[in-house]
């Protein structure tokens, strides 16, 4: 199996005694250490206009981390396309690209937290049209040398060439966040890889590979377990008191995204928000344990064809040491092909 992580920073505000950055530099000295632990990645959520300091600047906050790293995968997820213009978006990627020497792997969604569009001004019924036409214009500015234009129902552009190119050709690998079987075949009729949410419980997340498998294989391509990434929480802790506290404090934080991405009128029916909101539901989702806790879950997860787990530490940096030296070496082995 192969590890990287997943999550957020937090910038605190505050008056003139507050240090705002403090948040940020401690998650790039964070994934400084576990490129030096082993880890392979860090995939950084985009959210915006939560109160509580997510990250929202993504593609800058990576950029630091590529400059203090050598080998890590710089990796979003995800990038919400109905809120971006194409263009200005698809130069940063290439920039980002560039200066990391190929290691951007590009995480795109459509957004699901109605707080987030309404900010923005944009319907959230105009997701799914503005999320193709979004992909359609960067995918054309990434691989177009010559003068093009574009007339849109969301965006315009008229004889341009995008700047730089990118570093991995013809553009850096897509993926894809996706839930609902429809949203998975379209990931694997687009022949992208494969996001996984951390909350849906083991059973769910071997349904969405299962199917995601059968439909690269039904387009005549072969299957790769790295294609897939599914994010995970995880604590290791050690003691069921800590496990129990570490759980109550995961609900609470679900708790306060779920009221922010809930409609007014109470009909967000995302896949991420139909699930169980229970201590038991919280639990079956998450990698919270002792590290032979962790260990067994972990299996489980491998079990039903998860070979790619990228790790959201409610634990802090220790929890990503401990499960690096006291987890890890039990799933060290090169994933089998399914």
């Amino acid at each position: 199996m192969r590890f990287g992580l997943f999550g957020s920073a937090q910038a605190k505000r505050g008056g003139p005694d507050v240090d705002s950055g403090a948040g940020f530099r401690e998650f790039v000295e964070n994934n400084v250490k576990a490129e030096a632990l082993g880890y392979v990645s860090s995939f950084v959520v985009e959210h915006h206009f939560t109160g509580f300091g997510q990250i929202s600047a993504t593609l800058n906050l990576l950029t630091w981390v590529g400059a203090r790293t050598k080998t890590l995968r710089l990796g979003t997820a995800v990038i919400t396309l109905p809120w971006h213009n194409p263009v200005l978006l698809a130069e940063q990627v290439a920039t980002i690209d560039l200066l990391s020497g190929g290691r951007l792997d590009f995480g795109i969604g459509q957004g699901y937290r109605h707080n987030e569009f309404a900010g923005f001004c944009i319907p959230m019924e105009e997701a799914d049209q503005r999320f193709d036409e979004c992909l359609e214009v960067m995918l054309k500015a990434w691989t177009s040398d010559r003068p093009w234009s574009h007339r849109g129902k969301y965006f315009q552009f008229d004889n341009v060439v995008v700047e730089p190119p990118t570093f991995q050709k013809p553009h850096p690998p897509l993926w894809m966040g996706a839930g609902r079987p429809q949203s998975i075949k379209k990931v694997a009729e687009l022949g992208y890889n494969l996001l996984l949410d951390q909350f849906a419980p083991i059973e769910q997340i071997g349904e969405r590979i299962a199917l995601y498998k059968a439909e690269v294989a039904a387009r005549g391509r072969r299957f790769d377990p790295m294609q897939v990434a599914v994010t995970r929480s995880v604590n290791v802790v050690k003691t069921a008191a800590e496990r129990q506290k570490a759980l109550e404090t995961r609900m609470a934080a679900r708790e306060r995204v779920h009221n922010l991405a809930q409609r007014p009128d109470g009909q967000n029916k995302s896949t991420i928000m139909t699930y169980a909101h229970t201590l038991e539901a919280a639990e079956a989702g998450a990698l919270y344990g002792t590290p032979d806790e962790v260990a067994a879950k972990l299996q489980r997860l491998r079990d039903v064809g998860a070979e790619y787990v990228l790790l959201n530490s409610t634990g802090g940096f220790e929890t990503l040491r401990r499960f690096a030296e006291e987890v890890r070496p039990a799933f060290a082995g090169e994933p089998a092909l399914r």
